[in-house]
């Protein structure tokens, strides 16, 4: 399922980083690679705040709809 779709409040493990090359080295420059562990801080107009490796990022529906959970 993509983070697009998921609740705030939840954890779930990545399983896979969809898009081109240059998308899929930007999200992992992040911390955004299969195993991580991620949880949804909030969602405002499509946009997702994420907590990853002791850190918040915020990232667009574009991009959280090619991450995989």
């Amino acid at each position: 399922m993509p983070l697009s779709m998921v609740d705030s409040g939840s954890q779930f493990l990545i399983k896979k980083i969809n898009g081109k090359e240059e998308v899929r080295r930007f999200l992992a420059n992040l911390g955004f690679v299969a195993g991580a562990e991620i949880s949804v801080v909030s969602k405002i107009c499509g946009n997702v705040i994420v907590q990853i490796k002791d850190s918040r990022v915020a990232i667009s529906r574009e991009m959280a709809q090619k991450i995989i959970v």
